[in-house]
């Protein structure tokens, strides 16, 4: 079973996969641009996954997973890397996943990042989010910015992470990593004695609750830059999922912090390219500006995402504008670029207004509109006020 094992842990890395799935009644599974695919025909027996998880473990991992039905650990292999295995029962049967653990950092080059992005790593103090669904590569923009800053700059960069999914080496600054169940007991014990640990950059792997974001915007107003990714669709949705962390009677206390205290949101979705072979990074970029901190304080979130698309010269973007400009340079499909749009009609529009010869065929398209529709307001020119 180890040669199993290992065979797939290098098919794995050979094939640039981000996780390995085992599971009973499945064909082993290598997620490859955010697809599952088998790597082998035939599917694992109950006997050969019990066999393939407790495999991986020490006797001491064995007992726990026996005792609580999960556990989570390290595996490495001489010449193929690390993972972070997390084992667990399902339907009375055995299952593991196993996540690589990336040694090399991407630069923000590889990553075709705007400039806007190494320039916010650099920031001496605040609060930058990196938001995003899950698997949308919030984790790998904030390790390319994390490693930029550690080659451009000296300090001590503390992160907290459940798990570690890049290994920083030092450079230019000392990195502590700390992983959660393994370096520390909890969120909360290795925040709070974060301060006591001399950093100039704290990166907190993940916020899912209100103790996590005070702890966020405490380091910020302390004087240190804070890093952090957060679960949220783009970066309107980013500040109202803070809101919603605190009652009602602190919004307006909260408000003023973040107003102050916030330096950007990345929000980041990803794209397929048009051979199917990777996928590309689609960012909306929201940065702390004078008008948008007015926007935070008073409330008026709805406004924020106006001043994004009106303030490209700043080195904001809407997810819109970003798309359209991939499409634009060929690293997206036309179809692509509508199906993640938040508006899609209007990303169809500026794109055939921006195609040459195309002002004709779309007056063309928008005469075919019929009165009625005009009347019940769905023509693409509204010219109503409200």
């Amino acid at each position: 079973m180890s040669e199993m094992i290992d065979g797939w842990l290098t098919a794995m890395v050979e094939r640039g996969a981000s996780d390995l799935f085992v599971t009973a009644g499945a064909p082993p599974a290598l997620k490859i641009n955010g697809e599952v695919k088998s790597i082998d025909a035939e599917p694992l027996s109950d006997v050969q996954t019990r066999d393939i998880v407790l495999g991986m473990m020490s006797p001491a991992q064995i007992q726990e997973f026996e005792q609580t039905r999960e556990c989570q650990f390290a595996l490495s292999r001489r010449d193929v890397g690390r993972f972070r295995v997390s084992a667990f029962f399902q339907r009375s049967s055995m299952g593991a996943v196993l996540r690589r653990i990336e040694t090399r950092i991407p630069t923000v080059d590889e990553l075709s990042l705007p400039a806007v992005i190494p320039s916010l790593a650099m920031m001496k103090r605040g609060l930058v989010i990196v938001a995003g669904g899950t698997g949308t590569g919030k984790s790998t923009t904030l390790a390319a910015m994390l490693g930029y800053r550690n080659s451009h700059s000296t300090g001590h960069i503390i992160t907290v992470e459940d798990p570690i999914e890049f290994v920083h080496r030092h450079q230019g600054c000392i990195v502590s990593q700390r992983e959660l169940g393994i370096d520390t007991e909890s969120w909360g014990s290795a925040l709070k004695n974060t301060l006591r640990q001399a950093p100039d950059v704290i990166l907190i792997g993940e916020v899912r609750t209100r103790e996590g974001m005070e702890y966020a915007i405490n380091f910020a107003e302390t004087g240190h830059l804070c890093l952090c990714t957060l679960h949220a669709n783009n970066a309107n949705q980013a500040i109202e999922r803070i809101i919603s962390f605190f009652p009602a009677d602190q919004h307006a206390h909260l408000l003023l912090d973040l107003s102050l205290n916030l330096k950007g949101i990345v929000a980041q979705q990803l794209v397929s390219r048009p051979d199917g072979q990777s996928r590309q990074a689609i960012l909306e970029v929201l940065l702390g500006t004078p008008l948008v901190q007015d926007l935070i304080r008073t409330g008026d979130i709805v406004r924020i995402k106006e001043v994004m698309r009106n303030s490209n010269e700043a080195g904001m973007c809407t997810f819109d504008q970003s798309l359209i400009h991939a499409y634009q340079q060929g690293k997206i499909t036309y179809e692509d670029a509508l199906r993640y749009a938040d508006s899609a009609n209007e990303v169809r529009l500026q794109i055939k207004l921006a195609t040459p010869g195309s002002a004709n065929a779309l007056l063309a398209e928008t005469s075919k509109i019929s009165l009625q529709q005009m009347d019940e307001g769905d023509s693409l020119f509204d010219t109503r006020r409200p």
